[in-house]
């Protein structure tokens, strides 16, 4: 096969929710403060990574709106070579079906993805703690998918505690609507307007009462394509902002509900029916060997 190795496989990386931001205060290294609850559902990007003996590194399909040297998965692959000092690189083919830019984590799943898989394919065997913390120069999510396990996070989102949300897996299905805009995360954490001082809650406080995004209000006021996304799927529930948006979610009882709420969704929103898990198909991955 010359370069080529015999080691193909195909993973499986998730979206996920937060089902509450709160933001407590700004660090000094210019980071803030979170608190947050992430919830991964059944909405899947698909990588395909092919071993290569030459120790290359590739993108085999292309990105139009992401450069090689911006794309994520390039960037954790060779984090990972540097890092382990392996001779061996890979191919890698997205299959991009989590939408950009829509606070549903895509980018920082396949980045995870790519580390916990490669660190198996090259036979390199990191333990999930120095995945997890290389991870967390790609971005501040990427550690909670490289662990795979819903959770309660703290910190930039790095510190972590698994945390089964109340509704078991098969039970919690969501309506993610994405109004056609791109929200920018660095323009809401740096708005003057964004609430920096929500009081600390705990777990046991969060699954009593839920909690809110302290994103809200800047992404309304400076988006109203997500004003008007969450204004209307709030005509069926309690609807929610995850991340910064631009997605919006409401949680259903069933698929067949959630089926109903999308024949009437108006043109301007792209939907998805995703159900909740709890656990990564990251972690069926590494289970199937």
């Amino acid at each position: 096969m010359g370069q080529m190795m015999a080691v193909q496989s195909v993973w499986r990386a998730p979206a996920k929710l937060n089902l509450f931001l709160h933001i407590l205060g700004k660090r000094p290294d210019g980071y803030h403060e979170l608190q947050t609850c992430f919830q991964f559902v059944d909405l899947c990007d698909e990588i395909t990574l092919q071993v290569r003996a030459d120790g290359q590194i590739r993108r085999a399909v292309d990105i139009p709106s992401v450069p090689p040297e911006a794309d994520l998965c390039v960037r954790a692959a060779r984090a990972l070579k540097d890092a382990a000092g392996s001779t061996l690189g890979a191919d890698i083919s997205l299959l991009k079906r989590i939408p950009i830019g829509g606070g549903l984590g895509g980018g920082s799943s396949d980045a995870a993805t790519c580390l916990v898989a490669l660190n198996v394919l090259w036979g390199i065997n990191f333990p999930p703690e120095k995945l997890a913390a290389l991870g967390l120069k790609l971005g501040a999510n990427v550690p909670v998918f490289v662990h795979g396990r819903a959770s309660w996070a703290e910190g930039v989102g790095e510190r972590l505690t698994p945390l089964y949300p109340p509704r078991a897996p098969d039970e919690a299905n969501y309506l993610i609507l994405k109004p056609k805009v791109f929200v920018s995360t660095a323009a809401v954490f740096q708005d003057p307007e964004l609430t920096r001082n929500s009081a600390p809650i705990t777990i046991h406080g969060f699954l009593a009462s839920g909690g809110r995004n302290d994103c809200l209000g800047v992404v309304r006021r400076r988006y109203p394509e997500v004003a008007h996304a969450l204004a209307w799927l709030s005509l069926f529930g309690s609807a929610r902002l995850t991340g910064t948006g631009a997605c919006v979610f409401l949680a259903c009882e069933t698929m067949d509900l959630g089926q109903e709420i999308m024949r009437k969704m108006p043109p301007e929103f792209e939907g998805f029916l995703a159900r909740g898990l709890n656990d990564s198909p990251l972690l069926e991955g590494l289970r199937a060997g």
